[in-house]
């Protein structure tokens, strides 16, 4: 049995999927079950339950062989706070899993984390992969770039397509990486399925590098519109992110992301040492857009 952690997310969705049409037995661990009637449907089981709430992830991990951790609240307030979820959460997931024997541990981190990250999030991830590490467990660490269905789209492409004009955060002229989905989850099922993953952490990433206005440029020229690009300047984004920090400190985390220089941390990848070890087809930015526009002709 494999435990799904984080299997309403597009990456955790996506693996679930894959692993259900293999024959594999799939649970997928969630505080809205309604979510994933899709995946309910297609054979998972599910169990209701909450990285904050010690005793249903010990009850979750009951029986698993392997699980997949793709759950974050990188914005998440309150509760459901980046310390009380991203770190506290998965120290007790990691701890539950070895209690209950489970087998193999797959942690979705982020690329570039690392201890002394200006950002906290990125700092998080990195003490949980040293926690899994010493935990005794074998495991497998990925490290995906930026998610195209989240970071060049919802974030960028779609409100283009939608409004005609972009607002971008920050300059948008940082190099970084976008890569899809569904080819950080062909990874993903390698470490849950089989050994060429045990024990390393892979960085995962997209063919080339584009800033945000580069994502926006090229939405619009598949789309064939003339856009509006605005930004909102770093320094008024880090004087409303310290104004939010203590309302809204997921809010607050992102806005200081964005305000950073873009030297301040590296998100560019070369996929080439990826590709010489596991040769394959990664999807490039401009075909993930043009199916995006596919599906919105095919909405009209």
């Amino acid at each position: 049995m494999m435990l799904m952690v984080g299997g309403t997310g597009v990456l955790g969705r996506q693996v679930t999927r894959e692993l259900l049409s293999r024959g594999e037995r799939v649970r997928v661990f969630t505080r809205t079950p309604a979510k994933v009637k899709d995946l309910k449907q297609l054979g998972a089981a599910v169990v209701v339950g909450d990285l904050i709430d010690a005793a249903s992830i010990e009850r979750a991990c009951q029986g698993a062989s392997h699980v997949f951790a793709a759950a974050h609240s990188l914005i998440g307030d309150g509760r459901y706070r980046s310390a009380a979820v991203d770190d506290a959460g998965h120290r007790r997931l990691v701890d539950a899993a070895k209690a209950a024997g489970v087998r193999h541990f797959v942690y979705t981190s982020v690329l570039g984390a690392a201890p002394g990250h200006p950002v906290d999030f990125w700092r998080t991830k990195y003490h949980v992969e040293e926690y899994l590490k010493a935990s005794g467990l074998t495991y497998t660490i990925l490290r995906p770039s930026a998610f195209m269905e989240w970071h060049a789209h919802v974030f960028n492409g779609q409100p283009l397509l939608e409004k005609g004009n972009a607002m971008l955060l920050g300059r948008g002229t940082k190099l970084r990486n976008f890569v899809a989905v569904r080819d950080v989850a062909e990874f993903a099922v390698l470490a849950l399925t089989g050994p060429a993953l045990k024990n390393r952490t892979l960085e995962i990433g997209g063919p080339g590098n584009f800033s945000n206005r580069q994502v926006s440029e090229l939405y619009a020229r598949l789309a064939g519109l003339t856009p509006t690009i605005r930004q909102v300047p770093p320094g008024v984004l880090n004087v409303i992110g310290r104004l939010l920090k203590p309302f809204k400190p997921g809010i607050s985390r992102l806005l200081f992301l964005s305000s950073l220089p873009d030297d301040a941390f590296d998100e560019q990848f070369d996929a080439a040492a990826l590709l010489a070890e596991f040769p394959r087809e990664l999807t490039t930015l401009e075909a993930f857009v043009r199916e995006r526009l596919a599906e919105r002709a095919l909405r009209r």
